[in-house]
């Protein structure tokens, strides 16, 4: 088998990261990890490919272009890594253990204002950048299992 356009593999120059604290329950890893690839998702044109299709004509929503790694470690790590990423300019998405009991988009935001940055209780952090930045800024987190 030779390899087209469609099969080779792609090599991308960015990087998709997804930090989870340790100890979460099921329900809160992929709760968190989905608000935290919307903000990926929107933070800039071209994260996400085009709509799917079937071969019935069926159409669905489009996905990130790029894998995403998903990485835990404590929460330590997790106030580290958005250290390390503002300090390289990266912006990331976060989640607050107080967004667990909020209700509302409003309400989110407005938990994680009323905290200080070096006090905030992140459950959960996301970012995308160049890929040996990002190496960097995850440094401390280990792959999930």
């Amino acid at each position: 088998m030779t390899d087209t356009p469609e099969t080779e593999p792609v090599r991308f120059d960015t990087k998709i990261v997804v930090v989870l604290r340790e100890g979460l329950l099921p329900w809160q890893e992929l709760n968190v990890t989905a608000f935290l690839t919307s903000g990926i998702a929107t933070s800039e044109p071209g994260i996400v490919g085009d709509p799917y299709r079937d071969a019935d004509g069926n159409e669905y929503l489009p996905m990130s272009r790029q894998p995403i790694v998903v990485l835990t470690g404590p929460g330590e790590v997790l106030a580290a890594v958005r250290t390390r990423a503002l300090g390289r300019g990266l912006r990331p998405s976060i989640y607050t253990r107080e967004l667990f009991a909020s209700g509302h988009d409003a309400a989110n935001r407005a938990v994680v204002a009323a905290v200080g940055a070096d006090d905030l209780d992140l459950v959960g952090i996301a970012l995308r950048g160049p890929r040996n930045a990002v190496d960097r800024v995850v440094k401390g987190a280990r792959m999930h299992d």
